[in-house]
């Protein structure tokens, strides 16, 4: 059961250059979007895949880079017996180190024996296939896989369709099931109107096994078959080729009419049927037409809590349900770095599983902006929305996300982002120092920290930097969520009754609000449970009263703190 071990892309699409370990079992591939993930399953599709022929065009390379080939090249490990046999391949096996990840030119002891396939491509757009050896390049020789050989290796590819994996055409899962092959000719000849029928009943004992295989497989995952799946002419048949016979249910509809999510949860389970002789499958956005449960019965399919993985896939995602269910040993983090793409394994960071689970959504982004706490979280939220409606980018064009960072676990999460080689900021209040070494851990590896004014939470940065308009909307703001008797009992608490609301309003007539009455009203705020202290009472007041009043704050850092952050989600 053939695996991959290593890939190499080059000059191909989007990445110019790329060196991947794959898992043995699944590997998903996460990461903001255009980072390169569905090119790195395309390319395993081309190198491996069992066409006669391919179709290459000027922007197949990298930046149109036409004077330097295309080179995908795939080390297949965990070989059969046919494969490692000197009589098919000897002088071409190779010897592989799980270890350090080299390739010896010879198998030996302790070492993977491999066979390493090569697809180049060059400006003549003529895509040429070789094993590679240096033995054989030696003595001026040069071979490809026989064709049988790459039937049997081929991956099976769930795309947006899986249709093509339904009827027995080329390439398709069901050759693989069994070695059993259907006539067509002598029932379409018999009656042409009953011809479907006619055929029908002499499928159900020709394809035996790949009927019962189907049956079987519908039914474990809860796929809705009417009756008996059965094998039928296909209707829109052109020919009487392999192809005209495809999978219908009971009634007589052919099983394409399925839903797109329970087409692509068949054919998964079908490649789990065959895995032994066909082990690799290639899912690109691996939820697409599946809801939440049926996206963790395709991953269970697939072998995610298996100890022993009985295939190996390599599928991509945008879901935050697929990063969850999964493990960190079966994530990989696509992105593009200064040398070309990296794969970054998540198996390797440390113990980095609960914030993958708890944060799923962040792991999707390109920047993450780790916020001290639910306030923070709402306020930079509020912002962004202002933001939004003057014409800038959203966030989420800028493909950042927020975290809550939990108080005094801020930087322990960061940390653990900054582990899985995230672009990560912190922002942070200023009036309590609790992070001391993690926070100089985590900016001696490069990380960004945003903070308010040194001694201020974010209240006390608001109340004090805002215009004096932006002081009453505030304190307004406070009274609506909290009531008028709350907050004046806020303000005497902190003033030690030596200050009251209606003074403090008196003070705001007057078109003036003294420096010692804004650091009252910013501490009276964050009395027990706050005035703001939720996501979504802070996005409104960053939206409604931050944001249009920031043109008019004056001191302080929070424009400037406000503006870097904003500066740092445009530069990533």
């Amino acid at each position: 059961m053939a695996r991959i071990r290593k890939l190499d892309i080059s000059n191909f699409r989007s990445i110019w250059m790329l060196s991947w370990f794959p898992g043995d079992g699944i590997n998903c591939l996460i990461g903001p979007g255009d980072s390169g993930k569905s090119t790195i399953l395309e390319a395993i599709d081309l190198c491996l895949g069992a066409r006669r022929s391919l179709t290459f065009c000027d922007d197949d390379f990298y930046q149109l880079r036409l004077d330097q080939p295309i080179k995908i090249t795939i080390t297949l490990g965990e070989l059969d017996n046919h494969l490692r046999s000197m009589e098919a391949y000897g002088l071409y096996l190779r010897g592989f180190n799980r270890q350090t990840g080299t390739i010896e030119a010879e198998p030996g002891a302790g070492l993977d024996t491999v066979l390493t396939v090569e697809l180049s491509v060059r400006d003549d757009l003529e895509p040429q296939w070789r094993l590679v050896s240096e033995r054989a390049e030696a003595l001026g020789q040069s071979r490809n896989l026989s064709w049988a050989d790459r039937v049997r290796l081929a991956p099976t590819r769930l795309g947006q369709s899986g249709e093509h994996n339904l009827s027995w055409r080329r390439g398709s899962i069901l050759n693989k099931v069994s070695e059993e092959r259907a006539s067509a000719a002598t029932a379409i000849a018999q009656a042409a109107r009953d011809a479907r029928i006619a055929f029908g009943d002499k499928a159900k004992d020709q394809l035996t096994d790949a009927l019962a295989a189907v049956q079987a497989t519908a039914t474990r995952l809860g796929v809705p078959i009417a009756g008996t799946v059965q094998a039928l002419l296909d209707a829109h048949g052109v020919n009487f080729t392999g192809g005209t016979i495809s999978l219908h249910g009971g009634d007589g509809v052919p099983l394409r009419g399925l839903g797109l999510g329970s087409v692509r949860l068949l054919v998964a389970g079908l490649q789990r049927h065959v895995a032994g002789e066909a082990p690799m499958i290639l899912i690109d956005e691996l939820e697409h037409g599946l809801e939440p449960h049926r996206i963790i019965r395709l991953l269970t399919e697939l072998g995610a809590k298996e100890v022993t993985p009985p295939l190996q896939a390599f599928v991509t995602s945008h879901s935050p349900v697929a990063v969850r269910e999964l493990s960190v040993q079966q994530l990989h983090v696509v992105r593009e770095g200064p040398l070309g793409h990296e794969v970054t394994w998540m198996g390797r960071v440390g113990e980095v599983q609960g914030t993958v689970r708890k944060f799923a959504e962040a792991l999707l982004a390109r920047s993450v902006l780790i916020c001290e706490g639910a306030s923070e979280v709402g306020f930079i939220r509020g912002l962004d929305l202002d933001r939004q409606v003057a014409g800038l980018p959203s966030l989420t064009a800028l493909g950042a996300t927020l975290v809550d960072g939990g108080g005094d676990t801020t930087f322990a999460r960061a940390l653990a982002f900054q582990k899985m080689g995230y672009r990560v900021a912190v922002l942070r209040d200023s009036d309590i120092a609790v992070h001391g070494n993690e926070e100089a851990a985590f900016q001696q590896q490069g990380g960004q920290v945003f903070k308010w004014t040194d001694g201020r939470a974010l209240e006390d940065e608001l109340f004090i930097c805002l215009s004096t308009n932006g002081v009453k909307l505030l304190l307004e703001r406070g009274i609506d969520l909290k009531e008028e008797s709350v907050v004046t009992e806020h303000i005497r608490t902190v003033s030690q009754n030596t200050c009251q609301l209606g003074a403090v309003l008196s003070e705001i007539a007057t078109g003036t609000v003294d420096d010692a009455s804004r650091a009252l009203l910013g501490r009276a705020s964050r009395v027990r449970k706050g005035w703001f202290k939720n996501v979504t009472a802070m996005e409104a007041v960053g939206q409604d009263i931050v944001g249009p009043d920031l043109r008019h704050t004056t001191g302080g850092h929070l424009r400037p703190t406000i503006d870097a952050i904003f500066n740092w989600f445009g530069n990533g």
